[in-house]
């Protein structure tokens, strides 16, 4: 049994640490290829990280692992209360949650309704409780990123499940900034509408794509970092296109 003074001892070092570092960034999906890179840029920036997700990530300075099994509503509660107590009384400057996947079928798959719940567990869930998060942790003037997809801007027939939760992660980015939207004063919310990223898992069972055509983890972290710290960052509501053509990505307003 450790010593009354040894654990608040360890906490004011807790908090101390997260007052002195340059940022503070919780990333949501932080232990999948595109979250853990996201969590490293980060911690190269002298930023303090907390990573949510189904197992933690060891780079960052504090984890909330979350259970799969666990309601929509059960995994708010845990979340929430796990964030703002690894928080204390400290603040986000940025929010970055990338959580998702991907599982096809229209409307003749016998698993149609299988995927789409899961693509809803992974997209919506994931954007909804981030939003949540915002509300209560998040600086003013700071940032939350949610993740979309271009495709889903248009039909979606051989991905209909897919197609339907990035709509509603578009919807919910532009209720999110709209007056009334429930976020911190001056907060920005802005949603990424990648076609490919380039994540080991896409180069396993797309072997022969034209890479050049894929966007980089790094580019992404790189305009996610930027965004936070209030360059070029785009107006909040925005959906944003992220399209890679021989190797040169661009971030553009749809």
């Amino acid at each position: 049994i450790f010593p009354l003074n040894y654990f608040w001892r360890s906490v004011c070092e807790h908090q101390s640490l997260i007052a002195i570092m340059a940022g503070r960034a919780l990333v949501y999906g932080g232990k999948g290829a595109l979250g853990a890179t996201l969590v490293s840029f980060l911690r190269s920036k002298n930023w303090w990280v907390v990573s949510v997700d189904l197992f933690a990530n060891e780079e960052a300075d504090s984890n909330v692992v979350v259970d799969a099994n666990a309601s929509w509503t059960d995994q708010e509660s845990e979340i929430l209360k796990s964030v703002g107590s690894a928080l204390s009384d400290n603040r986000l400057d940025a929010i970055m949650c990338v959580a998702g996947g991907w599982a096809g079928g229209n409307a003749a798959a016998a698993d149609m309704v299988k995927n789409a719940d899961l693509m809803w567990k992974q997209s919506v869930w994931s954007s909804a409780i981030a939003a949540r998060i915002a509300s209560l942790h998040l600086k003013d003037g700071g940032l939350l990123t949610l993740t979309g997809a271009r495709p889903a801007r248009s039909s979606t027939p051989g991905m209909i499940g897919y197609g339907m939760a990035k709509a509603a992660v578009h919807q919910l980015t532009q209720s999110l900034a709209a007056d009334n939207g429930g976020l911190p004063t001056g907060a920005c919310a802005v949603a990424i509408l990648p076609v490919t990223l380039d994540t080991p898992m896409n180069r396993k069972f797309m072997p022969n794509a034209e890479f050049s055509n894929w966007t980089p983890l790094a580019t992404v972290a790189k305009m996610f970092f930027e965004w936070a710290e209030g360059k070029d960052r785009p107006p909040s509501g925005s959906l944003l296109d992220v399209v890679t053509l021989n190797s040169e990505t661009t971030f553009t307003v749809a």
